[in-house]
């Protein structure tokens, strides 16, 4: 009489450290693709409205425009770090007004100057943490593309053990006595390659992007203080 050979027969048919291995794979499989659609439709996003925002921003010649703008692109980096920024620059200017007409000009100038310290300060920082949610998630999907082969391949060399152990007690290694259990032990395999190609191909994908934004975020903080430096000498001037 045949054997069933179907996929779904081998599973139920595996023994029972394999048919763990396999829900391991399976849990790895279903969290690494969630991660890849959050993260997709979170960058996606970022780079949509980060285009946006920088566009208006350029075009607009009053920051506090900027800054109306900016609360409405929620899901932007750039938009997130300039808002930091911008507070921090009306903190900046409230204190150097202040100092400007209780003290002479040179602690005036040493506020101003105090002041850029503390927006530099306050851009990278703000800079660093859309860095690192950007990034959330994403080490999970490096950690699946690599253990989960090796997952795969315990429950292979597990299952293979089993076969031979059966053809010992059988005393017989035709085909038709190996071919089931080895078969069975593949599937680990097949399932751990199957749990670790994508999550290494967006791994790869979602950092490439995340390089991109990163560049885009310190080149427009580098932008945001060259316009804040200039406005600042102007005024001295």
């Amino acid at each position: 009489m045949p054997q069933d050979i179907s996929i779904f027969s081998m599973i139920s048919h595996s023994g029972p450290v394999v048919f763990f291995v396999l829900l391991v794979l399976v849990f790895f499989s279903v969290a690494s693709w969630a991660v890849i659609f959050i993260k997709y439709n979170y960058i996606r996003k970022a780079f949509r409205e980060s285009a946006l925002f920088t566009d208006f921003f350029w075009k607009s010649r009053d920051l506090s425009d900027a800054f109306t703008k900016s609360k409405q692109l929620r899901n932007s980096p750039i938009a997130r770090v300039f808002r930091i920024g911008y507070v921090e620059l009306r903190k900046v200017s409230q204190t150097t007004r202040a100092s400007a007409e209780a003290a002479p000009q040179d602690a005036g100038w040493q506020s101003r100057a105090t002041g850029m310290d503390n927006i530099k300060r306050a851009l990278r920082r703000a800079t660093n943490t859309e860095v690192i949610r950007m990034t959330q998630l994403v080490p999970f999907l490096a950690t699946t593309g690599n253990t989960t082969p090796f997952i795969g391949l315990f429950g292979t060399v597990w299952g293979i053990m089993n076969s031979f152990h059966g053809i010992g007690l059988r005393g017989s290694a035709s085909l038709a006595v190996v071919a089931p259990g080895i078969s069975e032990a593949l599937i680990a395999t097949a399932a751990g390659l199957a749990a670790a190609i994508p999550a290494v191909i967006a791994f790869n994908y979602f950092m490439q992007k995340i390089r991109i934004l990163e560049a885009e975020l310190q080149s427009f903080s580098a932008d945001f203080l060259n316009i804040i430096e200039r406005d600042i000498m102007r005024a001295n001037g």
